[in-house]
């Protein structure tokens, strides 16, 4: 069952191979109990015939196996916190809305866990039950509670703040994640690995993400920087991937660098001999973060090779039926840059068009657990689009939209703020002037956005028209 990483990514040849291996060995030792022998029959569903069957086909197949378990033996707890992950996963790929699947894991888990409030697998697993927009409140106890059940891990130290981020609660997920990258390193250390853990780097990334939003940009340029000190990474996986092309795309796209952005670089020596090919997806970032960059300052010549490139690496990436979908994610980066250049070109229709498209598309999917969020929502860049044409009150609606399902995004708040002056609604420019500048009350650094927002609370002339 180790080698099946149920909620994260599809197991290498290698990993089924040991799975299927200790089946057989399992198999041939022979099991005393009934008990056991179902186990060993339900994970077998898993492995058996994986070189006929794809990874979705099995996935669900095994969820159906574990359920048959768990009503076989009701009282065994651990079978139905291991069907609930099941559920969790075949929920992951379903991609619905409804969330059905999620929701039947949590009312397993939520069980168990009256019974074992220390049980850390069942506070792990409900923070993934309910890790989207709609239920993420649903989980905010046991994110509260599951750092303290298992303190010396990295990843329990981590694993609240995918709630904490759901919700907004930015100072939370920057605890959650000080302590997960502690634990991270203290572990890398205790085993003499020579280099950092994956478990370091997905701390980071949602680390910076969090002081972004507080405008904490010194913070986050800390991180930035201990990121580039880092010679090596292992294993060598999607985590470490992600975590090295989003930092520093979130770093300059948030704070509106467009130059920095449209100068971003991923050097092929980068993490020494790390498969880049592998993750191409990844690469994405920071041909997006170079397309926005250059369209936002007006570098047409720049901004389309940087366009192409990301049509090219979504042509070449082959969808892994099961696996999560990577592909639509750089097509949605590839709409949102495609729409900044069309409106560089003067091209406003189209790049309403677009942009449209790019948000109605990343309404429609979910987020990967690796990352705490898109590295620039698509509504909210839609809300921008809205506010470079002066239609400030379709803007408002789009950033109050993407609020909703990313609140508290420092960016989100500001456009908001900025659409609803521009519209003449000084109620609801007061009501976010007002969330963001609470949001930066740690603020290290100076934003413009700031000092506007505190402007027009003070009821200076100053206006919420700043275009960066």
């Amino acid at each position: 069952m180790s080698n099946y990483h149920t909620i994260w990514a599809p197991p290498t040849a290698a990993e089924l191979k040991k799975g299927s291996s200790a089946i057989e060995k399992a198999k041939v030792v022979g099991a005393r109990t009934q008990r056991e022998r179902d186990y060993i029959a339900a994970i077998e569903v898993f492995y058996k015939v994986a070189d006929k069957l794809d990874h979705r086909t099995r996935t669900f197949a095994y969820s159906e196996s574990m359920e048959r378990l768990y009503r076989r033996h009701p009282s065994d707890r651990e079978a139905g916190i291991f069907y609930a992950l099941a559920l969790i996963a075949k929920g992951m790929m379903a991609n619905d809305q409804s969330y059905a699947n999620e929701k039947k894991a949590a009312w397993i888990l939520n069980r168990v866990l009256a019974r074992e409030p220390q049980h850390p697998g069942v506070a792990h697993y409900l923070i993934h039950s309910y890790d989207y927009p709609a239920l993420a409140h649903l989980a905010l106890p046991a994110a509260r509670s599951y750092a303290k059940i298992a303190p010396a891990s990295a990843h329990a130290q981590h694993m609240p703040s995918h709630i904490f981020t759901r919700l907004g609660l930015w100072q939370e997920a920057i605890r959650s994640n000080l302590d997960a990258k502690a634990a991270a390193k203290a572990y890398a250390a205790r085993n003499h690995m020579p280099g950092a853990w994956d478990e370091q780097l997905h701390a980071m990334d949602y680390l910076a993400y969090a002081y972004l939003q507080g405008a904490q940009d010194k913070q986050a340029q800390g991180v930035f920087d201990e990121l580039n000190k880092i010679q090596r990474a292992e294993p060598e996986n999607f985590k470490v991937a992600y975590a090295f092309t989003a930092i520093p795309a979130r770093y300059a796209l948030e704070r509106r660098q467009w130059n920095e952005a449209a100068k971003l670089t991923l050097h092929p020596g980068t993490l020494g001999a790390f498969p880049w090919q592998r993750f191409r997806w990844a690469e994405a970032h920071i041909h997006f973060a170079r397309a926005i960059g250059a369209a936002r300052t007006g570098d047409t010549a720049a901004a389309r090779p940087e366009v192409e490139k990301l049509a090219a690496i979504r042509q070449a990436l082959v969808e892994v039926k099961g696996d999560y979908d990577w592909t639509t994610q750089v097509e949605i980066e590839h709409r949102v840059a495609s729409a900044w250049l069309a409106h560089a070109e003067g091209k406003h229709e189209e790049s309403l068009r677009l942009m449209r498209a790019a948000a109605e598309l990343d309404d429609a999917t979910e987020k990967h657990p690796v990352t705490p969020g898109a590295i620039l929502p698509a509504r909210e860049q839609l809300g921008e689009l809205l506010l470079e044409l002066k239609q400030p009150v379709a803007a408002l609606q789009e950033f109050e939209t993407s609020l909703r399902s990313a609140p508290n995004r420092f960016n989100g708040l500001y456009g908001a703020a900025r659409a609803a002056k521009l519209a003449a609604d000084q109620k609801r420019a007061k009501t976010y002037c007002t969330k963001l500048v609470a949001l930066c009350r740690q603020a290290d650094s100076i934003r413009p956005e700031i000092d506007e927002a505190k402007a027009f609370l003070a009821g200076k002339e100053e206006r919420l028209s700043r275009v960066r």
